[in-house]
């Protein structure tokens, strides 16, 4: 259970923000032997991985897409627990007005033979039926020639067998001019990569550093995209779970901050030997001017549901015929059955950029789903809607993967917009974060805390 007594004695540090990047922080300190606490001003935690439940339905906030190849996922030991679905190792694509199966066996090998069978494994396309009664059969892959298709395999095995710190070091461009000028073919970006990407960066202009996209097809090509079983908000909840018992407080508001402190509206002072930032963006520039605020990608969820599933497999759904604006969609209940309700299908659709009239968003996305789909959307019931404006912060290049995480001894700051706008990037931060913090307090880590220098 959640805290949110009264603090009265000097703990080691206070992390401000309890999403996945301060509970993160928050369980590398406590592991190091240092005392620690969380304060967070909702009352959950998880801040954008947050979940809704309604009526036996469990639905995601912006409905984030995990790899299954994160290393972080792995190397804190709270998330042990963590189960992870995995969405079928094959991706449909709606493209040239017919649904494609594109097969992504991911490799988890570093050779470039292993990569390449992974690879050429995702340009052959086999065809696979649709739903029950559903009409169509998905056709063959829109990859385009045989020597397309082998163009596509070296470039991305290339990519699959180059470890993450070498990719850092690649010429830096906007991710739409890079796929040209790294030789993909016109076909494959227009009819598979540009869909992707745009999925896993949230950035329908595709302006996103080149670096963190090849960051993302490099995750997305040695493990499954997944989703934490029950919800997004599984993720913060175990790493809130397996903290010493008082150390979250919600409901408890910041107004300011310092080196030796935090000011509470309701609890006052809060005296502590360092203060850790783990807000989003704009509240953490709210409390240190001085701190650089970036572009936001919006982010829209519309959940519905019906009786039955309109596609049997697991599998993420994309429409690289931008037909309406759904990016990409799923059924969720047959990637993680305990999001729903027995006897009912859960379907989660995701639209980037800018919130469309809101009068005629439901009535729009229906229209898109029915042809992504091949079925009849009428009977749909519209669960929710959710949009968050700030969603995923901007990577525009140049980007600085590893913006400071300590400010000055005693003050410091960790998030997805320290990092890359993903999970990983925000755990990864974290990582640093408490890194710069025990150098500071001249704390050694426990065993259990894996050295900096081997995270990615």
């Amino acid at each position: 259970m959640l805290e949110s007594a009264h603090q009265t004695e000097t703990v080691d540090v206070i992390v401000v923000g309890a999403g996945v990047a301060g509970l993160a922080a928050a369980h590398h300190l406590t592991s190091a032997g240092l005392s620690v606490t969380v304060l967070e001003a909702a009352p959950a935690v998880g801040g954008r991985m947050a979940t809704e439940k309604v009526d036996g339905f469990r639905l995601d906030r912006t409905a984030p897409l995990l790899s299954m190849s994160y290393p972080e996922l792995a190397r804190i030991p709270a998330l042990d627990a963590l189960v992870l679905h995995p969405f079928s190792p094959a991706l449909l694509l709606h493209a040239g007005g017919h649904l494609h199966r594109v097969d992504t066996t991911p490799t988890t090998t570093r050779s470039p033979r292993g990569a390449l069978t992974a690879v050429r494994a995702l340009a052959s396309a086999p065809r696979i039926p649709r739903a029950q009664g559903a009409p169509g059969t998905p056709r063959s892959g829109p990859l385009g020639t045989l020597a397309d298709q082998s163009r596509l395999a070296t470039a991305l095995a290339r990519l699959a067998a180059t470890p993450p710190e070498q990719l850092l070091t690649r010429t830096e461009l906007p991710t739409a001019r890079a796929l040209v000028s790294r030789g993909f073919p016109a076909r494959a970006i227009d009819g598979f990569l540009r869909p992707l990407l745009t999925a896993l960066l949230a950035d329908p202009t595709l302006l996103t550093s080149s670096r963190c996209a090849d960051l993302a097809l490099h995750s997305f090509a040695t493990g499954r995209l997944c989703l934490p079983e029950g919800g997004a908000d599984t993720l913060p909840e175990l790493l809130a779970a397996t903290l010493p018992p008082g150390s979250v407080r919600t409901g408890v508001r910041v107004t300011s901050i310092s080196t030796t402190s935090v000011t509470t509206v309701d609890h006052g002072e809060l005296p502590c030997r360092g203060v850790l930032l783990a807000t989003g963006a704009r509240a953490a520039a709210e409390f240190l001017p001085g701190l650089r605020v970036p572009a936001f990608h919006p982010v829209t969820v519309l959940h519905h549901t019906t009786d039955e599933p309109p596609l049997t497999e697991p599998a993420l759904l994309l429409d690289a015929d931008r037909g309406g604006p759904v990016s990409h969609t799923a059924v969720i209940s047959q990637v993680d059955p305990s999001r729903a309700p027995a006897g009912r299908a859960l379907i989660s659709s995701t639209v980037l950029g800018p919130l469309p009239d809101p009068a005629h968003l439901d009535a729009t996305v229906r229209s898109q789903l029915a042809r992504l789909y091949g079925t009849s959307t009428t009977r749909w019931e519209l669960l929710a809607v959710h949009h968050d404006a700030e969603a995923v912060p901007a990577m525009p290049p140049p980007h600085d993967l590893r913006r400071p995480v300590r400010l000055l001894a005693g003050l410091y700051v960790c998030g997805d917009h320290r990092d890359t706008s993903t999970v990983q990037g925000a755990l990864h931060s974290a990582r640093r974060a408490a890194h710069a913090v025990l150098t500071d307090l001249d704390t050694q880590p426990t065993s259990r805390v894996e050295p900096l220098e081997t995270a990615a």
